[in-house]
């Protein structure tokens, strides 16, 4: 079944995997990010089932707009990926106003704007027969670190959020997932083009875990998924 997503907050790594991967399983996808040249290259790369939507979501009108481009191109959304984020790397002295603002701003808050209107085509009252919202978590969603109060306040708030949304709206249709990436992912600013290198998750990988959410009969949703590299201590 042809399927409508968006990835918000596409970046080189795990986002254009997702995108890729979503793709191939032949879904139409829309592409959420600030970066208009990446994006523009992506969706060339992808094809017809792939639009550009350069957008600072951060804004609800934006969001807005992009997912009316979305729905003009093609159709209703039935999956939405929430996957942008803002690293703020100071502790609790240094951290600026200004910096933790944008951590929640770009994960919690743009989430939320994101997730209000795909799921509103998920529950629509012409038909909407349900659809899935991932979000992507990390290290720091279930383990505050160190010298990052802004990005695990953000990540914390996200986790939250998607346990709050699944209870509320898995009876209605919308499954709703939280994604732990436990490690680094392998990208070219870390890795190389070689994604396997050991200690760093394979984005590629990582992809057909979040496909494998999508599919997931309703009689066994997961709630929250812990993906890790396989290194020796494991």
């Amino acid at each position: 079944m042809s399927r409508t997503a968006v990835v918000a907050g596409v970046g080189p790594g795990l986002g254009a995997a997702l995108a890729r991967r979503f793709v191939t399983e032949g879904c139409q996808v829309g592409l959420f990010a600030r970066s208009e040249g990446f994006l523009t290259d992506l969706a060339d790369e992808l094809g017809s089932d792939a639009l550009a939507v350069p957008a600072d979501i951060t804004d609800p009108e934006q969001v807005r707009e992009g997912f009316e481009r979305v729905r003009e191109a093609f159709g209703p959304v039935d999956v939405l990926v929430n996957h942008a984020s803002a690293a703020s790397w100071d502790g609790t002295l240094d951290v600026t106003h200004e910096s933790f603002e944008r951590a929640l701003d770009t994960g919690p808050k743009a989430a939320l704007y994101c997730s209000q209107e795909a799921v509103a085509d998920m529950l629509d009252d012409e038909g909407g027969v349900g659809g899935t919202v991932v979000f992507t978590g990390a290290t720091t969603s279930t383990r505050g670190r160190k010298g990052a109060v802004g990005f695990s306040a953000a990540k914390f708030a996200c986790r939250g959020m998607a346990e709050s949304m699944a209870r509320e709206l898995g009876p209605q249709g919308v499954h709703v997932a939280h994604v732990v990436i436990d490690g680094g992912i392998g990208t070219p600013s870390v890795g190389g083009e070689d994604t396997d290198e050991e200690g760093y998750l394979d984005p590629d990988a990582i992809a057909e875990s979040y496909w494998h959410l999508v599919e997931q009969d309703r009689s066994a949703w997961t709630l929250e998924l812990d993906v890790r590299p396989h290194v020796e201590e494991f």
